[in-house]
């Protein structure tokens, strides 16, 4: 596992995830919120988005946490890990509503400098229509069709991802063991 994609919809704990598999693994994480937004939530434009990808993408590994479908396929290509968080909307929903309340007024850690925590009308459709507008053409098909060449895996509820979590760790910590055994330590 060298280069990882985590995709899903806002809410569905891809940030929340790509950290923790980054503690977990040592890759570095992206998260590409951080990148396309500059302050005050203003876009990047294509040229600028497809140059910052273009750099991205000779790093020699990340996990790389958010969707940008214009770029999936780009991204997908040089990608041989991914993780879509496939969760009901109602979840994504509730965990965007608790995330303004938590960070009222601040910025989070894997968006873009001066963009502070929002919600509105507008997101809220983003997020309720993401499964029909995103899931399947995009995304799912997409998948279907590189799973000859890549390892994906798809969480539909958030306990496949913390036990996918839990199981690496401990396979981490087995194999230090063993390694510490064949070292007389």
């Amino acid at each position: 596992m060298k280069k990882v994609l985590v995709l899903g919809c806002a809410g569905s704990g891809k940030s929340t995830f790509s950290s923790q598999l980054g503690e977990v693994t040592g890759l570095p994480v992206i998260h590409l919120d951080s990148l396309y937004w500059k302050p005050n939530w203003i876009a990047s434009t294509e040229e600028e988005w497809d140059d910052t990808m273009d750099e991205l993408l000779k790093l020699e590994s990340y996990i790389m946490d958010g969707n940008y479908s214009r770029t999936l396929n780009k991204r997908l290509h040089d990608a041989d890990v991914v993780f879509y968080f496939d969760m009901p909307r109602s979840l994504c929903i509730y965990r965007v509503i608790k995330r303004r309340i938590l960070n009222h007024g601040g910025v989070r850690e894997d968006m873009a400098e001066g963009c502070r925590e929002k919600i509105d009308l507008e997101f809220l459709k983003w997020i309720w229509n993401f499964r029909k507008r995103n899931r399947g053409t995009t995304i799912l098909e997409t998948l279907d069709q590189a799973k000859e060449q890549k390892q994906i895996y798809i969480f539909k509820k958030s306990k496949e991802a913390s036990d996918h979590i839990a199981k690496m760790r401990l396979e981490l910590r087995e194999e230090g063991s063993e390694k510490s055994v064949e070292r007389g330590f």
